[in-house]
């Protein structure tokens, strides 16, 4: 339900934008110097109606169609490092955009590759080094196909067993909404990975076979990296949220990450990628953590587009999501003026003030 309605909100607020000169008269102040996309998922569009995870997603022409946008309006897109050297070196007047894939899924190599490789495009791709050794959980995947595929789900929950139902489209979206709501916000990490474990044992689901099935390889891994278009970032091992792990456990999955890649790889990955990357994952004690790494910088989930300002600020650079429930350039218009952002934040920063002074009901 939250998802739903927050996405309505931002389906109004871009309707609004693209029908006025909103966007095109605060551009001069909000367009910023360049900006990095976020992707996850690149794959042909899906005709199942149960898709929770569809704003991971993008299809291969929507890809090609950002690519082809961004230069036109007068984007150069460049790898993460070359983003970071124009922002501490001074970046002139060309504007640049980078495209950055967070986890290491196989459509990466299967759809995405084929499309930038054909356009000469520059990427990153941040590896989530468990995943591609098939020890972690990819959990809000497991989650997606546990509901998609049963008409009811057992679960042991505050210590007893349940059957949630999960027959029809309704009951599904609700028990993915409640369950992930509970995985993310209501258990510490290592109750989370508990707890999908225990899912996926109880409703017959292998976590590695899907972990095949979904993501790359090392040897698919170096086949990539061996293109001098592609870049390797860090994304920790275990993909936990690394501001809800004490500071040695932060530290170590972030090592254990580095060093992964490093073995497997024969490089060692100089930008970072927060796992969720929000400000309840990311903050500044993971920032100094990411820093005194090593890390030439850092990027979060935080939307916006690069200032020159970031310069002082590389490891919190903001990014934009390129959405699957907005694939439209017109939508990719609207990023490129920085105002849906800098609208965004003043709106929050507004809501925040309001809810302080709205008088107490006790």
């Amino acid at each position: 339900m939250y998802m739903g309605l927050k996405r309505r909100f931002f389906s109004t607020g871009f309707w609004v934008l693209r029908h006025t000169w909103i966007s095109r008269a605060l551009a001069p102040l909000t367009q910023g110097c360049g900006v990095i996309f976020t992707l996850h998922n690149v794959r042909p569009r899906s005709d199942n109606p149960f898709q929770p995870n569809a704003h991971l997603e993008i299809t291969p022409e929507f890809l090609e169609q950002v690519v082809d946008l961004v230069r036109r309006r007068g984007y150069r897109v460049v790898s993460l490092t070359e983003a970071v050297d124009r922002l501490t070196l001074g970046y002139g007047d060309e504007r640049f955009a980078v495209l950055t894939f967070d986890d290491g899924y196989r459509d990466n190599l299967e759809h995405a590759y084929p499309v930038l490789k054909a356009l000469d495009a520059p990427f990153t791709l941040f590896i989530t080094s468990g995943l591609i050794d098939r020890s972690s959980e990819l959990w809000w995947v497991a989650l997606e196909h546990l509901i998609r595929d049963r008409a009811t789900l057992t679960a042991s929950l505050d210590g007893g067993r349940t059957e949630l139902s999960c027959a029809v489209p309704e009951e599904k979206a609700n028990c993915f909404a409640t369950l992930r709501e509970l995985l993310i916000r209501e258990t510490d990490e290592a109750a989370q990975r508990n707890l999908i474990r225990q899912l996926a044992t109880g409703n017959g689901l292998d976590l590695r076979v899907l972990a095949d099935e979904m993501m790359l390889s090392w040897a698919e891994l170096r086949r990539l990296a061996a293109d001098p278009l592609v870049s390797i970032g860090a994304h920790t091992h275990d993909h936990f949220a690394l501001a809800r792990l004490p500071l040695d456990e932060a530290r170590q999955d972030i090592l254990t990450g580095v060093e992964r890649i490093e073995t497997e790889l024969g490089q060692r990955p100089r930008v970072f990628a927060y796992p969720y990357g929000d400000d309840a994952s990311a903050g500044a004690r993971e920032g100094r953590l990411v820093a005194d790494l090593g890390f030439q910088a850092a990027v979060t989930t935080q939307p916006g587009v690069l200032a020159s300002s970031h310069a002082r600020h590389l490891m919190h650079l903001p990014r934009v999501s390129l959405n699957g429930y907005f694939q439209d350039p017109s939508y990719v218009e609207e990023y490129l003026t920085g105002a849906p952002f800098m609208l965004f934040r003043a709106a929050s920063r507004f809501s925040r003030v309001a809810s302080r002074r709205a008088p107490s009901t006790r």
